[in-house]
């Protein structure tokens, strides 16, 4: 299967490493990976804090850029949320309903990396080995607005040499959110010390989760906690092989 990669803004400059074990996973799979050179930012921080005019440029790229592909993969839950649940809104509030329904073809052709290697590609044991002691937490918006449900767990079971452990409370928002984090700090700095205690409870070698920017929040606090627990993006682990 031809893929197109949409890298996101976060991957881009600060977590090159999830996009690339993105395309390690899925050409060891058999897959051949594109990179769209014309993609930007999908709009999300834009949308998100109320600049939806700013928000059309982007999304009317991100529609031209991907319409030719017929399946597109993002290791981030939050941008394929964007994508799929408000680039149709946006296009549509501003009275172009053409581009709303490009949109809504694009979205539906794009997916967030276990729901293509669960969904669409069929498989859950993707050949990786990982020898640590894991946790997972599942970010809000592949959880709520994307509903993956248990896939990317499913996935994990399969990872050989690797030990599981279920995250107390494991559905509570890290407390990140994107501005959320800047606007409302002390509330911000609550949620993210419930969600490292319980992190540290399973007593875990390394915490995963889809979204880089939830990784980011969760590791920056235990990184200044000195915890020794590491943060590594789902796609990483699954890239992860004796070999490598």
């Amino acid at each position: 299967m031809r893929i197109a990669l949409f890298v996101t803004c976060l991957a881009d400059t600060l977590f090159p490493a999830a996009a690339k074990a993105t395309v390690r996973l899925l050409e060891r799979l058999g897959h051949e990976v594109v990179f769209p050179p014309g993609q930007t930012c999908c709009g999300q921080m834009h949308i998100n804090t109320g600049y939806q005019r700013d928000a059309l440029p982007l999304v009317r790229r991100h529609v031209r850029t991907f319409a030719p592909y017929d399946v597109v993969v993002a290791s981030s839950g939050s941008c394929v949320g964007s994508v799929r649940h408000q680039h149709a809104t946006v296009a549509r509030a501003a009275g172009e309903a053409s581009l709303a329904a490009r949109a809504e073809d694009v979205a539906s052709r794009t997916y967030e990396l276990s729901e293509l290697l669960v969904d669409v590609l069929g498989v859950e044991d993707v050949g990786a080995w990982y020898p640590h002691r894991v946790t997972y937490h599942p970010t809000c918006h592949s959880l709520r607005m994307l509903r993956v449900g248990d896939k990317p767990l499913r996935l994990l079971r399969h990872v050989r040499g690797m030990e599981l452990v279920e995250l107390p409370d494991a559905d509570q928002c890290c407390g990140f959110g994107g501005t959320f984090a800047l606007k409302n700090a002390e509330t911000s700095t609550a949620m993210l010390a419930d969600k490292m205690r319980h992190v540290l409870d399973t007593g875990a070698e390394v915490c995963t989760a889809g979204d880089a920017s939830c990784l980011m929040h969760i590791g920056g606090g235990l990184s200044r906690m000195d915890a020794g627990v590491r943060t590594v993006h789902l796609a990483e682990i699954l890239a992860a092989t004796e070999e490598s």
